[in-house]
């Protein structure tokens, strides 16, 4: 059916699939609250979202940071459904992919559970057979071993095959594990920084998904 084409779709999920990018934030400043009462901690964010929480933490307070991962955890599994939204036309897309053949998977550095759930919550679930989380790999994303292990689970190669995702985590793994990137333009560090990764796309709008792989197709 797809030749030479894209067959093979890879998504993040955080930012990607599913926005909790208030669930994110709200979670990240409640930790930083916790452990600097008495002082405004300043720390940016946006530049590590999508990475390992232990290596965010562990930059802030790396003698702290475990301590730090477990308070943030419980805070975003206690507020995860009350905060986190869909995104427009992610729903149709991917359901539009699934009726199309392409095989998909979800590839993130979040742990299993909350990565399920957050699948469940935006409906989502149903049209995704591979999942590989943070909880499946001990190398995570912007390692290759993530992607490499989705792909297995596929039976795709890397050359018909597309990682999506908001950060350069994704995208440079998308680049070590040899496959096609795109990266998405409602990334929460904005579409420049998205741009200045260089993927072979960056997407407005998800539906656009359709017109690449199409595209890749003919």
């Amino acid at each position: 059916m797809f030749g030479v084409g894209i067959d093979t779709v890879l998504f993040d999920l955080d930012g990607t699939l599913v926005d909790t990018n208030d669930l994110i934030i709200t979670s990240f400043e409640y930790t930083l609250a916790q452990f600097f009462p008495n002082e405004k901690k300043e720390f940016n964010i946006l530049p590590y979202v999508g990475e390992p929480l232990v290596e965010t933490f562990s930059r802030i307070h790396p003698e702290k940071a475990a301590e730090m991962v477990e308070v943030y955890r419980i805070h975003n599994a206690e507020h995860h459904d009350e905060l986190i939204k869909e995104y427009d036309g992610v729903y149709e897309t991917v359901k539009e992919l699934k009726q199309l053949g392409v095989k998909l998977a979800v590839v993130t550095n979040k742990l299993r559970q909350p990565a399920l759930r957050g699948l469940e919550m935006a409906r989502l679930d149903s049209f995704f057979d591979v999942v590989v989380t943070f909880d499946d790999v001990e190398r995570a994303k912007p390692d290759a071993e993530p992607v490499m292990k989705a792909l297995r689970q596929l039976g795709a190669e890397p050359e018909s095959s597309m990682m999506v995702g908001d950060s350069q985590f994704d995208i440079e793994a998308g680049h070590r594990a040899g496959t096609k990137t795109a990266g998405v333009a409602w990334s929460l560090k904005g579409k420049e920084f998205i741009e200045h990764l260089e993927p072979d796309y960056v997407i407005n709008h998800m539906s656009e998904i359709i017109d690449i792989v199409g595209v890749q197709q003919r």
